[in-house]
């Protein structure tokens, strides 16, 4: 902090997702107001550079393509060296994998901190001159950057996400979307991470029955085979209370979490998204090594953890199979049960960050 207090540019070169992405927000908000008078810049893949749109701390979300179809990292020229001619005073880097450590060097920053949270390499220390080392695996993904920052002297205040979301898609939620509604995220970035459909059909067929004022969402990304299994929820449910929608955008689905009094779903970056919006969640997760990181802390928030017999035996019964067996042992009674002791956000939570 002593060497870059007087930075004009600043870049956080992290190439996560959207839940990674949401992660980031907090110590975002902390260089920001370290650095009062420094624009700040952040390098994320397109869906992490839709999320930091909200964040008002980001004066610009640059967008780095990592789809299936997308070009290899290095041949991302274009990008690197518009990147490179905004000369950037400091870089920051918070996930310490090869990748991103290669392209923070390639963007020219006059001073780097990095976080020992990769691989390590003999290289590692030409890439970067300043490390911190890895911070505690106990502390949710969000602290663990901030704590980053304050090993490299930037004050700390309590976290915050204060996302903020356009009026328009406001306005499309609420004509969209039943207020108090339970959302449901069906699916995430592989299948051995999801709840099988099956169990969703009778989790859906549960919650209507709680009476007639219930209302459920249900949303899948532009990937297809997360509609596919979206498409087969509508078919399974035609008969009740269920509306779907496939593709929105990052800012139309934050403002259709925020109109939810619940959001129930796998483990993926949707649930990240609600509990930076002060939506209580309900997840459903298997376990593995470094799941305390990311699973939403405090009351409004529970979890239901299925032990797996893959990770723990190292099989791959599953990932052959496409579904995961530890968690269809996962009741919809049981997760119906958890629902219903969960309490609807606040005003006051629907609008700031917890």
């Amino acid at each position: 902090m002593e060497r870059t207090r007087a930075a004009k540019k600043i870049v956080v070169v992290d190439l996560g997702f959207l839940g990674d992405s949401v992660h980031l927000v907090p110590a975002l908000w902390e260089i920001k107001r370290n650095y009062p008078a420094a624009q700040l810049h952040t390098l994320s893949a397109t869906v992490g550079a839709e999320l930091l749109k909200l964040a008002p701390c980001v004066d610009r979300a640059w967008a780095f393509p990592l789809t299936p179809k997308s070009p290899a990292w290095w041949r991302h020229g274009s990008i690197l060296r518009a990147l490179r001619r905004e000369r950037f005073d400091v870089a920051f880097n918070f996930s310490g994998a090869d990748r991103t450590i290669f392209i923070t060097a390639l963007l020219g920053a006059r001073r780097t901190l990095a976080h020992e949270a990769g691989r390590k390499h003999f290289w590692n220390h030409w890439l970067a001159v300043d490390w911190v080392e890895r911070r505690s695996r106990e502390l949710p993904v969000f602290e663990q950057r901030r704590q980053v920052l304050a090993a490299g002297g930037l004050a700390l205040q309590g976290p915050r996400f204060d996302l903020r979301v356009p009026e328009e898609a406001r306005q499309w939620a609420e004509t969209a979307v039943a207020d108090q509604s339970a959302h449901l995220s069906l699916s995430a970035s592989t299948p051995v991470k999801e709840w099988p459909l099956d169990n969703w059909i009778g989790l859906a067929k549960m919650l209507a029955q709680k009476g007639p004022s219930t209302r459920i969402v249900a949303t899948a990304g532009s990937n297809p085979r997360e509609q596919d299994r979206l498409r087969q929820l509508a078919r399974a449910t035609e008969d009740l209370p269920l509306q779907c929608y496939e593709g929105l955008s990052i800012a139309r689905l934050a403002a259709l979490l925020q109109r939810c009094r619940l959001q129930i779903g796998a483990d993926s970056g949707v649930l990240h998204l609600a509990m930076a919006l002060g939506v209580p969640t309900l997840g459903v997760f298997r376990q593995y090594d470094g799941l305390a990181e990311w699973l939403p802390a405090g009351k409004e928030h529970r979890h239901l953890i299925a032990a797996c017999r893959c990770i723990n035996e190292n099989r791959t019964d599953c990932l052959q199979a496409g579904r995961a067996a530890c968690l269809a042992t996962i009741t919809p009674a049981q997760v119906c049960e958890q629902a219903c002791h969960l309490d609807p956000p606040t005003e006051t939570h629907r609008d700031t960050a917890l």
